[in-house]
């Protein structure tokens, strides 16, 4: 035998590398073995890193420093399941960490991990991809890509999966998506709520309470309400309302029920099964404050529906929400007002809360809690509206103290609703007038300058209700109420506008009120807004149009007429006609200016001043019209039983007669004492003293005197006219016969009957120089007029007119020309009874046939009023 020869070991081949057992300690070089590719290594890298992160926070951020993320994303889609699986282990740890979603979000992994929750791969990554995207949902534009990447449909998938952590993961990141309108719109098409419904059934608390509130997200849609009606969900909610065991519950099923709760057939439903019945005995036996707050809320919903409101009421809920005023919750308290608001709708819930429920309310508004303030606030503001007898009772309750306290709240709802609730009060006389004693005005003030156009616009309202008196008036006025007010006729806001115009109408009533507003340039405002299309409103133009009538100067320039209401006082003047927009400048303004060209400015006033007007310019040598006599001014004087005044005498009688002026045309050096005083005949010696008082008179009219209170010039020779008038044509008891007789009155004084031939050669412009030379001064006293056409006469006449109480309008024409407009009854309808024609209405000759009465739209009419 041959010798045996030992086989050789065969040598491993030169290119493969001797396998290496390492033990590493740090992470970094864990991180690094992550582009490994060896399957083994990378598996167990990840195992490595899984434990690492599990450790904290600090750990999840240095993962992050260290660059881990990136290569564990491109891990998710490796071939090998040991890999994917512990690639996705780590994200869902990983992804709590805000910085971590931040990078996932820029790397778009989102297809990626929803694609992990495949059907054909492992429950573990399913259970750890399902967590990652629930962390990653709590951010919107992660919402955005997991939804575009349809994601929803496998969640809902794994919400039948026996495993309770994916379920949890699963309705969580459910929960957090359908927050989005866009996700909670396609959600009944998945069909989810019967898997929702199942995990109400679950025996983790958790998991029945992400799912309750995901039910309370998505029934705020109908069409998901309605799948939950249909799928018996309302019993599931009523049992476990019905099991005490699961009270952790009963909130978030509350809300469910509240939204449910919307719909009529949701209602009609419970009230058969006798569901709504049992909810109002839950709620008001409770004991934990959250249920009862959510039991209300529940109401509050629903009651936004008529039928809904009609129901509840059969249930007489408003028992059940009174008691929950009582609650020691604020919450509770704040829910049950809320409630109470919304069944106010209903005429016999209002009627119930009259007896019980607006004392405790009252109470509410005590309250230190602001938030309770509002809510009680509210419910009472929806009680008393267009309902006086809730009104009394709120005032009976000695409401009104609170309310206006919260006036001066933080709040701006609860200052709204307070003064809506003062307004609805104000609408009775005796609760104004109460609700005025409490200094209501000056508490408005703050609400009034608020920026919130909700409470600018119900504090407007409330003066506007509250401001029909006088004495409340003066109160605004005194608070400095006015300028607030009319700087939100500024407002871009069309309620506040609107309702601000309303409230100037009101305050504009009395005249010192309407001066006032005049005064801080609510007129130039008005008439802004109703130059614009947009801005104006019935209410702006309403406001302007009462401040006119305290403004009759104002008014005759801007309109050109003015009605047998508008009277004409003492200091009225006809400037002439002026644009919209043009501003009328005051009468002390006029009077100051020097004499110019511009057509002279006619001022009306029977008032003495301290200030006595220049001489009459009446002269014998003169072309002057008809001028008083010698004789009847004597006899004026000798009747004169009180002190004369501004210069002049003043024949007034027992306190009835107004007082009348001394004849001043008398010669050219005729002129007017100054002051009151009694006439006497002591002419010779003052003679000296009026000559001396002439030339300061004189400079007193055309320069003003800054020392002293300045007056309008007085006009003796109207206040003649006046006295003349009341004497022989007030006892006249025919009215046609009154207006003749004072149309030939004022056409005397006026220059007397001019043919129409010759009214071209009726010098009354020379004579209207004249005067204004001689007084320096653009305004002219229309009783110095001798000499005067169609407007002069016109505007006499209805200044007459409406001292003696006859009715009549002023209209401006075209061209100078101007005219009177009364209205008369058919004489042969006289005695006959029932329903008669409106009386006619005729034009007042003053020119060519003084006293005739032309009928309206005549041609002879037409011929008077225009060339």
């Amino acid at each position: 035998m041959g010798k045996k020869i030992k086989k050789e070991t065969e040598s491993p081949p030169k290119d493969v590398f001797d396998p290496l057992t390492i033990e590493s300690k740090k992470a970094a070089t864990v991180v690094l073995m992550l582009n490994s590719p060896e399957e083994e290594i990378l598996a167990k890298a990840c195992e490595a890193i899984y434990r690492f992160a599990l450790k904290g926070e600090e750990n999840k951020a240095t993962l992050l420093e260290l660059g881990a993320v990136e290569p564990l994303t491109k891990l998710l889609t490796h071939e090998d399941k040991t890999v994917r699986r512990n690639a996705t282990m780590i994200f869902g740890i990983l992804s709590s960490n805000n910085d971590v979603k931040k990078l996932l979000r820029e790397l778009d992994v989102m297809n990626s991990v929803i694609a992990l929750l495949a059907p054909e791969e492992e429950v573990v990554i399913h259970e750890f991809a399902s967590l990652c995207l629930a962390n990653m949902s709590v951010e919107y534009t992660s919402k955005v890509q997991i939804f575009e990447h349809g994601g929803l449909e496998p969640l809902i998938r794994l919400l039948s999966s026996p495993d309770p952590d994916m379920k949890k993961n699963s309705i969580e990141c459910i929960y957090n998506l359908v927050q989005d309108f866009q996700c909670r719109a396609t959600f009944p098409e998945l069909n989810a709520i019967p898997s929702i419904l199942e995990l109400l059934k679950s025996e983790y608390p958790v998991i029945q309470l992400l799912a309750l509130k995901t039910l309370g997200i998505i029934t705020n849609d109908k069409e998901s309400r309605a799948m939950l009606r249909d799928n018996q969900g309302i019993d599931h909610l009523i049992k476990i309302l019905e099991t005490k065991e699961l009270n952790d519950l009963h909130i978030e099923v509350l809300s469910v029920v509240a939204n449910c709760l919307e719909d009529m057939d949701t209602v009609v439903l419970i009230q058969q099964t006798g569901g709504l019945k049992k909810l109002l005995t839950f709620a008001e036996n409770s004991t934990i404050p959250d249920i009862q707050k959510n039991a209300a809320k529940a109401i509050t919903v629903a009651a936004y529906n008529p039928e809904n409101r009609k129901l509840f009421h059969e249930q007489e809920v408003e028992k059940c929400l009174v008691a929950l005023l009582s609650s020691e919750s604020d919450g509770t308290k704040i829910a049950a007002s809320q409630a109470i608001s919304a069944m106010c709708e209903n005429s016999g819930s209002k009627d119930f809360f009259n007896h019980q429920g607006i004392p405790q309310l009252i109470q509410l508004l005590k309250s230190d809690n602001e938030e309770v303030r509002e809510a009680a606030a509210l419910a009472l503001a929806n009680l008393t509206t267009c309902n006086p007898a809730n009104a009394n009772a709120a005032a009976e309750a000695d409401g009104i103290d609170p309310l206006i306290s919260i006036l001066s709240s933080k709040r701006d709802g609860a200052i709204a609703n307070a003064a809506t609730v003062l307004t609805n009060m104000a609408m009775q006389e005796a609760l104004r007038v109460n609700i005025q004693n409490h200094d209501v005005m000056r508490a408005l003030i703050s609400p009034l300058r608020s920026t919130n156009t909700g409470v600018q616009s119900k504090a407007v309202l409330t003066i506007a209700a509250t401001a029909c008196d006088a004495e409340a008036r003066t109160e605004l006025r005194n608070a400095g109420g006015l300028e607030p007010l009319i700087e939100l006729l500024h407002s871009k806001d069309d309620e506040v506008r609107r309702n601000a115009s309303w409230a100037v109408m009101v305050c504009a009533s009395d005249e010192l009120t309407a001066t006032e507003l005049c005064k801080f340039g609510a007129l130039d405002i008005l008439e802004e807004v109703n130059l614009s299309v947009s801005r104006k409103n019935k209410f702006s133009e309403a406001a302007y149009n009462k401040l006119l009538n305290n403004h009759l100067p104002l008014k005759y320039s801007q309109t050109g007429y003015l009605s047998s209401s508008n009277i004409i006082s003492d200091g009225f003047y006809d400037y002439g006609r002026i644009n919209p927009g043009t501003k009328l400048l005051p009468l002390k303004d006029l009077c100051l200016q020097e004499p110019s060209d511009l057509r002279a400015v006619l001022l009306v006033n029977s008032k003495s001043s301290d200030v006595s007007p220049l001489p009459s310019t009446e002269d014998k040598s003169s072309d002057v019209g008809c001028g008083r006599s010698i004789s009847s001014s004597s006899s004026l004087r000798r009747t004169s039983k009180e002190k004369t005044s501004a210069g002049f005498g003043s024949p007034t009688e027992e306190k009835s007669e107004p007082s009348s002026g001394r004849n001043t045309a008398l010669s050219k050096s005729a002129t007017k004492e100054k002051g009151s005083r009694k006439v006497r005949g002591k002419k010779e010696e003052e003679k000296v003293k009026e000559e001396e008082e002439v030339t300061t008179v004189s400079k007193n009219i055309g320069e003003g005197s800054p020392d002293k209170e300045w007056y309008p010039p007085a006009d003796p020779d109207f206040c003649v006219y006046e006295y003349e008038v009341t004497k022989s044509i007030l006892p006249i008891t025919n009215i046609k016969e009154q207006i003749e007789a004072l149309a030939e009155y004022v056409a005397e004084k006026m220059g007397g009957t001019i043919p129409k031939e010759k009214l071209q050669d009726f010098s009354w412009e020379l004579h209207i120089s004249e005067l204004k030379f001689q007084l320096k001064s653009n305004v002219v006293p229309i009783g110095q007029i001798k000499k005067g056409i169609f407007y002069h006469r016109a505007l006499l006449f209805k200044a007459l007119a409406d001292k003696v109480g006859i009715g009549c309008s002023l209209v401006r024409g075209e061209y100078g020309r101007a005219w009177n407009e009364v209205k008369l009854m058919n004489e042969s309808l006289k005695g006959v009874t029932g329903g008669l024609p409106p009386p006619e209405v005729y034009i007042v000759d003053l020119m060519f046939q003084p006293g005739r009465l032309i009928k309206l739209r005549s041609r002879e009419a037409d011929l008077y009023r225009f060339l």
